[in-house]
C-alpha cells in the first residue's frame, strides 16, 4: 500500500509537469491549429536559461525562473511573428515543417552554447520530507503545488478577463473573432507568449529532479502530443486531465509492470483511448 501511495504521489509530480507542457501546446493548437513541434525545444530552453541564470549570474531559483519565463515567452512570440505568421495562408504541411525546423535549430543552438553534456540544476528545495509513510523531496511537492497554482491562474485568466475571453473566442472561431474586431495578431502573439512561459515553468520545476541536456524536450513533447490527443485537440480541461492520467499511468506502470516500458505506456494508452473514443476524452468545444 505504501508503495502504491508513493507512486501516486510520483504520478502527481510527473502529471503536473506534463499538464503544464500540454496546456501550452493545446493553447497554440486551439487558436492557430498549428501542432507546434518546436514546443519541446521551448521546454528545453526554459531549463537552460533558468540554469544559466542561477549558475552564471547567481540569481535565486525563483528569479531565475522569472527571467526564463520572459525569455522563453519572447522566443515563442518571435516564432509566431517570424515563422508562423508569414505561413498563415500556406498549405498546412508548411507549418509542421517549419516547426520541426525551429526544433532542430534550437537544439543545435543549445548544443553550441551549452554543450552536449548532461547538467544538473541545483535547487534550494532538496530537503527530504517524511510524511504519512511517504518519502519525497520538497522539490517534488513544490512541482505539484506550483503547477496547480499556475493552472488555476491560467483558468481564471481565460475565464474572467477580457483578454482571456478573446483567446477563447479566437480558438472557437478565428474568422468570427476577426469580424467582431478582436485583434487576432495580438492574440496570437499573446498565446505564444503564454505557451512559451508554461513550457519554461514546467522545465524549470522538473529539471532539478531530472537533468538538463539539448534533447530533453523530445520525449516530453511526444508525450504532450499524446496528452492533447487524449484530451481532445484544443481542449484545456482535456490537456490537464490527460497530463495527470499519463503521469499516474507511467509511475504505476513503472512500479507494477517494468521501468523499462514506462515511456511506451503513453502510446499504449493513446491507442486504447482512441479506439474507444476517437475524438479524445474532451472533444473540441469542451472548454
Amino acid at each position: 500500500m505504501e508503495i502504491f501511495v508513493q507512486q501516486m504521489f510520483n504520478g502527481l509530480t510527473i502529471g503536473s509537469v506534463y499538464a503544464l507542457v500540454a496546456l501550452g501546446l493545446t493553447l497554440v493548437y486551439g487558436i492557430l491549429h498549428i501542432p507546434n513541434f518546436a514546443h519541446g525545444a521551448l521546454y528545453m530552453m526554459g531549463g537552460y536559461i533558468t540554469l544559466t541564470m542561477m549558475t552564471n549570474f547567481g540569481l535565486h531559483y525563483w528569479l531565475a525562473i522569472l527571467v526564463s519565463i520572459l525569455a522563453v515567452g519572447l522566443i515563442g512570440v518571435l516564432m509566431e511573428r517570424l515563422v508562423f505568421h508569414p505561413l498563415r495562408h500556406a498549405p498546412p504541411i508548411h507549418d509542421k515543417i517549419a516547426a520541426i525546423g525551429i526544433l532542430l535549430f534550437l537544439e543545435a543552438f543549445a548544443q553550441y552554447v551549452w554543450g552536449a553534456d548532461y547538467q544538473t540544476m541545483p535547487s534550494p528545495y532538496d530537503q527530504v520530507v517524511h510524511l504519512f509513510g511517504l518519502t519525497f523531496t520538497m522539490q517534488r511537492l513544490l512541482i505539484i503545488v506550483f503547477a496547480i497554482a499556475v493552472m488555476i491562474l491560467l483558468y481564471v485568466f481565460l475565464k474572467k478577463t477580457f483578454i482571456g475571453a478573446t483567446i477563447i473566442a479566437m480558438s472557437q472561431d478565428r474568422e468570427g473573432a476577426n469580424l467582431v474586431g478582436i485583434n487576432t495578431n495580438r492574440t496570437a502573439m499573446l498565446t505564444f507568449l503564454i505557451s512559451g512561459g508554461l513550457a519554461s515553468i514546467a522545465c524549470s520545476l522538473a529539471a532539478p529532479i531530472n537533468l538538463v541536456f539539448p534533447g530533453m524536450g523530445q520525449l516530453v513533447i511526444l508525450k504532450a502530443f499524446v496528452i492533447i490527443i487524449l484530451g481532445g485537440m484544443g481542449s484545456i480541461p482535456g490537456a490537464i486531465l490527460g497530463g495527470y492520467i499519463l503521469g499516474f499511468s507511467e509511475s504505476l506502470g513503472a512500479t507494477y509492470i517494468s521501468n523499462d516500458y514506462k515511456d511506451i505506456i503513453a502510446f499504449v494508452l493513446l491507442v486504447i483511448i482512441l479506439s474507444v473514443k476517437p475524438t479524445g476524452l474532451f472533444a473540441k468545444g469542451g472548454h
